[in-house]
């Protein structure tokens, strides 16, 4: 009987160590909007990988989530979903619907559209990024002076894959 209860007490004590190694490199997140289409759509269930910012800082072309200013409806601080445009130091700058970084014009397939709204001629801070959504015309981002530039801290990872829908399981770009 001891040696029966102590098989339990292992497997219960590997169990809970096995889902907090889990729980503090992953997490999972559910997509609220659409400001990342094509790329995500609503209600995608993704996981967040934790680990690529533990040991580096995020970079461009990363999807990544944040935790913003903005608020939900019960009061809490909301997490965003974007893409890293520019790093800590690039020159960003939007100008009659393109997109530019170190005065480079940004080839973005994986936009919605061809079109980007808003003029921005900006330097990221240090610790900053500047992000926006696929969804050009439909995302609060970087470009609104409510989210604007991002503290690199804030970031609680890198998307890693979509769990669901079932027909959309995969990898992340």
């Amino acid at each position: 009987m001891k040696k029966e209860i102590m098989e339990w007490i292992k497997t219960i004590a590997l169990s809970v160590l096995i889902a907090l190694v889990i729980t503090t490199f992953i997490r999972p997140t559910l997509v609220k909007g659409y400001s990342m289409y094509p790329t995500l759509d609503q209600y995608d269930y993704l996981i967040i990988n934790k680990i690529p910012y533990m040991l580096h800082e995020p970079e461009r072309g990363d999807i990544v989530v944040f935790k913003s200013h903005l608020k939900t409806f019960e009061g809490k601080e909301k997490d965003l979903i974007k893409r890293v445009i520019g790093l800590p130091g690039d020159h960003v700058k939007i100008a009659e619907g393109q997109v530019f970084v170190n005065e480079e014009l940004q080839h973005e397939p994986y936009t919605n559209s061809l079109y980007t709204p808003g003029e921005v001629d900006t330097v990221v801070p240090e610790g900053m990024i500047f992000v926006m959504g696929d969804n050009r015309e439909n995302s609060m981002d970087s470009r609104d002076e409510r989210v604007g530039p991002v503290e690199i801290e804030t970031v609680r990872g890198k998307v890693l894959v979509r769990l669901y829908p079932f027909t959309k399981i995969g990898k992340i770009q």
